[in-house]
């Protein structure tokens, strides 16, 4: 449960840090690039899924005492938190780098996320 709050929290200074970052210190690279749009989508996923974790932590608070519904929004948690490091991460190394490789990996940490929510939906079926 903390440990979901805290990654979600982290996650969310983060994403403010760095699309803040992308805005003003590097958006003349981002658009030399065309990797503006990009950058964004990153950015924005990062902080939906910010504000998910943070909902996963409170719920697992909140039902603390059904060992199931426990057990699946762990595992949703993991799998956001997984899935936006690689979904995220992969973009941003591909938008410094310009390494378009990582764009094969990318779907996997959508898939990820995707598996998160649909978690976080059977735990409350």
């Amino acid at each position: 449960m903390k440990f979901f709050i805290q990654a979600g929290a982290v996650l969310g200074l983060l994403g403010v840090a760095i699309g803040a970052f992308g805005a003003h210190a590097l958006r003349a690279m981002l658009e030399a690039s065309g990797r503006t749009t990009t950058f964004e989508t990153a950015v924005k996923y990062q902080f939906y899924h910010a504000l998910a974790l943070l909902l996963v932590g409170l719920l697992m608070h909140t039902v603390g005492s059904n060992a199931t519904t426990v057990k699946l929004l762990n595992w949703s948690g993991y799998s956001m938190l997984g899935g936006v490091i690689v979904f995220s991460g992969s973009l941003y190394i591909l938008c410094f780098t310009g390494v378009t490789w990582l764009g094969a990996i990318t779907p996997l940490g959508g898939l990820g996320m995707i598996a998160g929510w649909a978690l976080l939906l059977w735990a409350f079926l």
